[in-house]
């Protein structure tokens, strides 16, 4: 397992992963990343930098990272094809891998109207497929698409994104076969609110033979009221809320929605964890990381035998272990 990412060396231990999503600041300052950060370390194996998500802007995943493997974390790095062509994203990669990223998740991004700023001019040179392909080429040939080599190569743990929710049904599962292909070594998927279209999203995927070729962590969530899961399930692309889920939080008085959307993931993730196939779960809570703790533990999956890194607020060089 030498040179293996610590989330490369945790799944393909066997043991069940929990990964989870930082929601980068709309600032400069390198402690709101770092406050973030700590309320995930202890509880993840790896911590996702997210790259602009809803063509939203907020810091960079590359700065994220930067600042997140200083301080000794495990930062998954996501790279989306939206606004990027294929030079700055190879460079981008080249320069995360220097700073000791390993873990790379590839993403062909959301489309720029879908965020606030929709005169942006989007880029798409590459989509998620492509990214796997040049990330496999730098990491295993070491060299560029356009044929030069590198000095070193880098060392990446690569990821897809999965969304099992979204109609056509029948295609998520051969789509993400190509995904595999193409080099993904792990998948995360889109939030799971609908555990029978899981199952039947894994049933094909095992008959596909993916179970061991690809880590599959499933994505989950916690809801904040039946509005705001009536708000995801509108204006969230890709996200998929049944009617009935919506109704079970909207039956109880607005002070207790909170608690049971809490208590509602941690039974996904306990529901989540019994299927064949399903080698963890990526914890997004939007602007509520300080559920993120109450969570893994209520499901009983702690405590964690690999933890993402416990920051040092003297400094970086304190975490070099």
């Amino acid at each position: 397992m030498i040179g293996m990412s610590r989330l490369e060396r945790v799944l393909r231990s066997g043991r069940f992963a929990v990964t989870a999503e930082l929601n980068p600041p709309d600032s400069a300052e390198a402690q709101a990343v770092y406050d973030r950060a700590l309320v995930l370390a202890s509880v993840c194996d790896a911590i996702n930098a997210t790259d602009a998500s809803g063509a939203n802007v907020h810091m960079s995943s590359v700065g994220v990272c930067a600042l997140l493997t200083r301080a000794g974390y495990e930062p998954v790095l996501q790279v989306s094809c939206r606004d990027r062509n294929r030079i700055a994203i190879q460079g981008d990669l080249l320069g995360a891998a220097a700073m000791g990223v390993r873990n790379v998740l590839c993403l062909t991004g959301d489309g720029v109207q879908a965020g606030d700023q929709p005169e942006a001019k989007p880029v798409f040179d590459l989509d998620s497929t492509t990214l796997l392909r040049t990330a496999r080429l730098l990491r295993d040939q070491g060299r560029f698409l356009s044929g030069r080599k590198l000095e070193q190569r880098p060392r990446f743990f690569l990821g897809a994104a999965a969304n099992p929710f979204a109609p056509p049904y029948d295609f998520r599962a051969v789509q993400l076969a190509k995904k595999v292909e193409a080099g993904a070594q792990f998948v995360q998927t889109q939030y799971c609110f609908d555990i029978p279209r899981l199952q039947q999203f894994l049933s094909q995927t095992g008959d596909l033979g993916l179970h061991g070729k690809v880590c599959i962590l499933v994505g989950v969530g916690p809801l904040r009221s039946a509005k705001a899961a009536e708000w995801m399930r509108t204006h969230v692309p890709g996200v998929h809320i049944p009617d009935e889920i919506v109704r079970r939080l909207a039956a109880l008085p607005s002070d207790r929605q909170r608690e049971a959307g809490r208590d509602l993931c941690v039974e996904i993730i306990q529901q989540v964890r019994e299927i064949p196939g399903v080698c963890g779960v990526h914890v997004m809570a939007y602007r509520q990381e300080e559920l993120v703790a109450e969570i893994i533990e209520a499901a009983g999956l702690l405590p964690r035998s690999t933890q993402a890194g416990l920051f040092n607020p003297d400094g970086p060089e304190e975490n070099a272990s």
